[in-house]
C-alpha cells in the first residue's frame, strides 16, 4: 500500500492538495446540521417564537447548501483528476509496450489494461486520499458532536460502528485473494482468444472455456463474501436504531437528556451509515485497485 501511495503522491500531489482542502472544510461541516435539528427540535414549545425557528431554519438551509457547494467543487476536481490519470496511464502502458526496455506484453493482456483496468486503476487514484479523509473526518465530527451532547449514545454509535470495521477487515482479505484470481484468469483468457489459431483453436477453445467456468467460480465467491459483509452492516444499523431509542428514552425518563438530543442521535446515526459505507467501499476498492495496479506495473514502468 505504500508503495502505491508514493507513486500516487509523486504523480498527482499538487492536485491533492486542494483536494485534501475541501474535504476538511466539509468534514467540518458534517456535524452543524445535527445542532439546527436538536435546536429546532427543542424550541418547538407553546410558548415558540416564530422568529428564532425562522433564523433556524434560515442556518439550517445555509448549512446545506454551502456544504453542497463544497461537495459539488471536491467531486468535480477529484473526477477530472482521476481521469486525467487514466490518460496518462494509459499512454504510459501503450508507450513501454514498443520500448525494448520494457518486456513487451501480448495483444489480449495489454487491451485489458488499456481497456478496463488502467481506467478503475487511475479513477480511483482521484480520490484516493481525499475520499477517506472526507469520511473518517465526517464519523469523527458526528461521533464527537454526539458524545458532547450526552456520552451515552456517543458510546453507543462506537460501539456499533467498530463491529462493523471487524466484518470488512475479517471478509475482505478473502476478497482481495478472488478478485487478483479473477483478473490474472481472465487475463489468460483473453490472451489466449488473441492469439488462438486455426490450427490450435480446438485445444484453445477447451482452455478458454475452461477458463470461463473458473471465473464464474470465484465471481460466486466473491458475491457471497460481499452479500455476507452487507448483511452484517444491515443488521449492527438496526441494532443502532433500537438501541439508541432505548437508551434515549430511559435517559429522558431519567431527565438525562430533551428529545433535540434523541432525535438528533437518530440523524447522527442516519449521517454516519453513508460515511461509514463510503468508507468501507473505499477499503474495499482499494484491496481490488492495488491488485490491479501491482499487476499493470508488472510489466511496464510507471514511476
Amino acid at each position: 500500500m505504500l508503495r502505491f501511495y508514493k507513486q500516487i503522491w509523486h504523480h498527482t500531489g499538487p492536485s491533492q492538495v486542494s483536494l485534501i482542502l475541501l474535504s476538511l472544510l466539509v468534514a467540518a461541516l458534517a456535524a452543524v446540521p445535527l445542532q439546527f435539528q436538536k435546536d429546532i427540535i427543542n424550541s418547538l414549545k407553546p410558548d415558540l417564537i416564530i422568529e428564532e425557528i425562522f433564523i433556524l431554519c434560515l442556518g439550517y438551509l445555509a448549512i446545506i447548501i454551502t456544504s453542497n457547494v463544497l461537495k459539488f467543487l471536491l467531486n468535480y476536481k477529484s473526477s477530472v483528476l482521476g481521469e486525467r490519470t487514466v490518460k496518462v496511464i494509459r499512454q504510459r502502458v501503450y508507450s513501454a509496450q514498443h520500448s525494448k526496455l520494457e518486456q513487451v506484453r501480448d495483444p489480449g493482456t495489454l487491451t485489458t489494461i488499456i481497456a478496463a483496468e488502467a481506467e478503475e486503476v487511475g479513477r480511483f487514484v482521484g480520490a484516493a486520499i481525499a475520499n477517506p479523509l472526507l469520511q473518517v473526518g465526517t464519523l469523527v465530527a458526528i461521533i464527537s458532536y454526539v458524545a458532547s451532547t450526552q456520552p451515552y449514545l456517543g458510546f453507543f454509535l462506537v460501539l456499533i460502528v467498530a463491529p462493523q470495521a471487524a466484518i470488512v477487515l475479517i471478509l475482505q482479505k478473502e476478497v482481495n485473494s478472488s478478485v487478483r484470481k479473477r483478473t490474472l484468469v481472465l487475463r489468460g483468457a483473453t490472451s489466449a482468444i488473441s492469439s488462438e489459431t486455426l490450427k490450435n483453436v480446438q485445444d484453445v477453445q477447451a482452455d478458454i472455456l475452461a477458463d470461463f467456468d473458473h471465473i464464474y467460480t470465484v465471481r460466486r465467491k466473491i458475491f457471497r463474501l460481499k452479500l455476507s459483509m452487507k448483511f452484517g452492516m444491515n443488521l449492527l444499523n438496526g441494532i443502532g436504531l433500537v438501541g439508541i431509542l432505548m437508551i434515549g428514552g430511559v435517559l429522558m425518563m431519567n431527565k438525562g437528556t430533551d428529545i433535540g438530543t434523541v432525535v438528533a442521535s437518530l440523524a447522527a446515526l442516519d449521517r454516519i451509515n453513508d460515511p461509514w459505507r463510503q468508507l468501507l467501499n473505499f477499503y474495499k476498492e482499494l484491496s481490488s485497485v492495488r491488485v490491479k495496479f501491482d499487476l499493470i506495473v508488472g510489466g511496464a514502468s510507471l514511476s
